[in-house]
């Protein structure tokens, strides 16, 4: 049986791209403009055309051509394109040079012609003059051939599976002449910090993880939510390929240095609270995790995210760690460094929101999604461990396509991230605001 087709866009680490492939799609196509990203794209998703290049450089042509799709009809484009331009008073901001990310996204789309579009952004887009934005925005897809599902939705992934409060915004657009499809219901029941990680062994029990992300050990996991994502338990909504993987790798789980202070600092900190210094929240076993964010980029002046204290050891959580309180499964790679890791998290849409979300698409369509047989290889460790050079080199674009992020010495860096600088203070607010 042929499955439907999906293109994700801004496709980063693969977040929506794994979420629509659980509900039963396949992903020819994912673009991304940061080599590092479509490096762990390409690792984790070996079928999928990896294409390394800014949306603005694209056509709908070259697209299918890369994925090799001829005139195939396709399902869904799907992408979070970032907008950034509301200063333009009296003046569309559509037309803001700032938003060309978004107007590329539209132009994609009407190339494509796909039955079906998503768009995900912040909740904050529905906010003040923002709202504007996202007026323009829905009567541009209009105009492309696109009907958008309305009320427009700001879903959260608790809702849907995942253990983090992480709000986002969703418009939908259906290709005139298809059935509209409609919002996912949410889920009764919650999945707690506790449930997701509290099996997972602790990573500073291993010197091994001061020069590895991984480390091979057996250990007993108990919970239904976390013992499908290291693949101990089948999930029957999981139409996805098997990948594979060894369930007793633990993967991803590079130590963080903190100084003796700080780890005072963090056993002091009540679960559920906020450490008074760092800023960061010490998790509850038995709620929910605030919502990770990425941190900025090198061009922005590569400032780590700031991850969450663990609820039971004094230190920030591990990339892994912070993969399960986003919902992807063990078999998930992500970059071996934990900026990296981090910010292809934080940057991402947990896949079981998205999976919600194309299940309703395929409802719409009356598809009954089917479970491939073929168990993947993913691909080259390596490709996890790129440096920007690398990255670049092997995707062949310019070493400058991403700006490079400065070094410091670990134990400085921590030290930095610490500090409650103005800047540091007003990102957060920021941050919260559009989050």
């Amino acid at each position: 049986m042929t499955r439907p087709i999906g293109i994700d866009l801004f496709a980063g680490a693969g977040g929506m791209s794994l979420g629509f492939e659980q509900a039963g799609f396949d992903i020819v196509a994912a673009v991304e403009i940061d080599p590092i990203h479509c490096a762990t794209h390409e690792y984790n998703f070996p079928n999928t055309a990896t294409i390394c290049a800014s949306v603005t450089d694209l056509t709908g042509t070259e697209i299918r051509h890369q994925a090799k799709l001829g005139d195939r009809d396709i399902d869904v484009v799907m992408g979070g394109a970032p907008c950034q331009g509301f200063s333009l008073m009296g003046k569309r901001m559509f037309d803001d040079p700032r938003n060309q990310l978004v107007f590329h996204y539209v132009r994609i789309v009407k190339e494509l012609n796909p039955k079906y579009c998503v768009f995900e952004n912040v909740k904050g887009l529905t906010l003040g003059q923002h709202a504007q934005f996202l007026k323009e925005l829905i009567a541009a897809l209009g105009e492309a051939g696109y009907e958008v599902l309305m009320p427009y939705k700001v879903l959260n992934a608790a809702d849907y599976g995942v253990p983090q409060d992480r709000k986002r915004l969703f418009l939908v657009g259906t290709r005139r002449g298809e059935k509209s499809p409609g919002y996912p219901q949410p889920q009764r029941e919650r999945i707690t910090v506790g449930e997701a990680i509290a099996d997972l062994p602790n990573s500073d029990s291993f010197e091994a993880l001061w020069a590895t992300d991984s480390v091979a050990v057996k250990w007993e996991t108990t919970s239904t939510y976390a013992r499908k994502l290291r693949g101990l338990e089948p999930d029957l909504d999981d139409y996805s390929y098997p990948r594979k993987f060894d369930p007793h790798l633990l993967t991803c789980s590079i130590r963080t240095q903190h100084t003796p202070a700080s780890i005072a600092r963090f056993e002091a900190t009540v679960p559920g609270k906020t450490e008074k210094i760092s800023h960061f929240r010490r998790l509850d076993p038995q709620g929910l995790c605030n919502t990770l964010r990425a941190g900025t980029d090198s061009a922005r002046g590569a400032h780590t995210s700031p991850r969450p204290i663990h609820p039971t050891c004094p230190r920030v959580i591990t990339v892994r760690e912070a993969a399960r309180l986003h919902s992807y499964p063990d078999w998930f790679r992500l970059h071996g460094t934990k900026w990296h890791g981090c910010r292809q998290i934080g940057n991402s849409v947990p896949p079981l929101l998205a999976r919600a979300l194309a299940g309703e698409l395929l409802k719409a369509q009356g598809i009954q999604p089917s479970k491939p047989q073929k168990t993947l290889d993913r691909g080259e460790d390596r490709l996890l461990s790129f440096d920007m050079t690398r990255a670049a080199r092997y995707f062949k674009v310019p070493l400058d396509t991403i700006a490079q992020r400065s070094r410091k010495i670990p134990i400085l860096e921590e030290l930095i991230a610490e500090m409650p600088t103005i800047e540091a203070v007003a990102h957060e607010a920021q941050s919260a605001y559009a989050d």
